[in-house]
């Protein structure tokens, strides 16, 4: 059976180097681990590519609580308990108290799947280990009912994180890796075209000097992302503001309208208005 290949998407604009990367792991049979700032569609990634290749996917959403276990199977005791207290005869199979979880689903597939495992730096610092022998060997064991399950097809595997802890060595070995740069003014406009096709050039061009100038402020606690972009130029659109309202008649800086989908605290809203104020004085 060929491998797929991935050759973009509509909706999601691919660099040539991250299209590289898909493919560079769907034909080494690795997982895809993908690092970048938040908010540049690392998790949109395995969607688009499930999409494009017409396959299923399957997701799982790393917590600081969860458990590599939880992604292969969780045993129910709780419930077999109470059952069993009610008489119940699903006592007699355990297997009914076994909950398959995202990889096992991903094994026992009559096709092959997507596995998005997102965030996965939100986790213990040994789950990346712990999930290492069944992403290599493409199987585990059931301990409760003596199974052995192993992979029919062997998942296209994406793994995100935002860099919140280092990966151990070993798990990063077993990875093909792509960071996502953050876009460039051009790909920027690209990815708004995606979502706003016909948004008028003299707002998007005044929105884009906005956004990359907050993003240029020395000091700021979190700079934008692409996302709260796309969010501030709905509500730009919604609310039917004018490319002038965007800066002040003389060109110095100003707040933009609507800022708050930009700037997420107060100590970067605070450091801005500061900056607009010096520039006032300095006129």
């Amino acid at each position: 059976m060929s491998q797929p290949r991935f050759e973009g998407s509509r909706n999601y604009v691919t660099t040539p180097d991250l299209m590289l990367a898909v493919n560079a792991a769907i034909r080494l049979q690795r997982p895809l681990l993908i690092k970048g700032e938040p908010g540049t569609g690392k998790t949109m990634l395995a969607e688009e590519v499930a999409a494009a290749l017409e396959l299923p996917l399957l997701q799982w959403h790393i917590k600081s609580t969860t458990k590599a276990q939880q992604g292969l199977y969780e045993y129910d005791a709780v419930s077999r308990l109470r059952d069993s207290q009610l008489g119940d005869d699903r006592v007699k199979d355990i297997g009914n108290y076994i909950v398959k979880g995202v990889l096992w689903q991903a094994f026992e597939a009559e096709r092959p799947t997507v596995v998005l495992i997102d965030e996965i730096d939100k986790a213990d610092i040994e789950f990346p280990n712990d999930l290492l022998r069944e992403l290599d060997r493409m199987e585990f064991h059931v301990y409760e009912t003596r199974q052995t399950i192993q992979a029919r097809h062997r998942p296209i595997v994406f793994i995100t994180s935002n860099n919140e802890k280092e990966l151990p060595d070993a798990f990063l070995r077993r990875c093909f890796f792509h960071y996502i740069k953050f876009p460039d003014r051009d790909t920027m406009q690209r990815i708004v075209d995606v979502h706003f096709p016909g948004i008028r050039k003299e707002l998007l061009r005044e929105a884009l000097e906005v956004f990359f100038g907050l993003r240029d402020i020395p000091g700021l606690k979190k700079k934008p992302s692409t996302s709260e972009l796309i969010d501030w130029l709905k509500l730009l659109v919604a609310e039917d503001i004018p490319p002038e309202a965007l800066h002040s008649p003389d060109g110095k800086a100003a707040i933009p309208p609507l800022h708050g989908a930009l700037l997420k605290n107060e100590q970067d809203v605070h450091l801005f208005e500061r900056l607009v104020h010096m520039a006032r004085l300095n006129r």
